[in-house]
């Protein structure tokens, strides 16, 4: 990701992380760290005795919970999520800065906190202020049959169903054909 200052999005490492366990649930632990560290996480925190293979299996159960929240539509359900998630594992948030990162929240337990913790505290946090910000769901798994991409929606314009513009027109194409062969139109 390069400079941790230019572009860090929690937001956007939560949906890489899971989806990369959406795809490859037993995902390995040297596999996750590359992706926490493609994500701004310091190489010292994500060495095997930092970032253990018990802090990986905590991580890929975390991002398993995470991907009910992302899946879910209602707005009113993912905001019971959210604060369900903080309810137990948020605490009071502060404001940090390290790692060449700006300023910005945190309301995990800090050292105490497990991987699956962190992880499911900074998720919240990021799906809490998209909610928010955007006043509506503004992520979501694609709604094309056979995919269930994870993604962010936070462009203009109405909530997205689909991951990419391929798996909407795949979608319409499906829905158009289904229609003919059932004669509506």
């Amino acid at each position: 990701m390069g400079d941790p200052r230019e572009g860090f999005s929690a937001a956007r490492r939560l949906i890489d992380l899971a989806e990369a366990v959406r795809v490859t649930p037993e995902l390995p632990r040297a596999e996750l760290a590359e992706l926490l560290a493609g994500h701004g996480e310091r190489p010292a925190d994500l060495t095997e005795r930092a970032f253990s293979e018990a802090g990986a299996a905590e991580l890929r159960a975390a991002a398993r919970r995470m991907a009910t929240v992302l899946g879910e539509a209602d707005e009113d359900r993912a905001a019971e999520a959210v604060n369900a998630l903080f309810a137990e594992y948020g605490t009071r948030p502060r404001l940090t800065r390290h790692d060449g990162h700006p300023w910005h929240l945190h309301v995990d337990r800090g050292e105490e906190a497990g991987w699956g913790e962190w992880f499911l505290a900074s998720g919240a946090l990021a799906l809490a202020q998209l909610l928010t910000e955007y006043g509506r769901i503004a992520w979501g798994a694609c709604a094309a049959a056979g995919c269930g991409r994870f993604f962010l929606a936070t462009g203009p314009g109405s909530a997205r169903r689909y991951c990419s513009g391929s798996c909407a027109t795949r979608a319409r194409v499906a829905a158009h054909r289904r229609r003919r062969r059932e004669g509506v139109g």
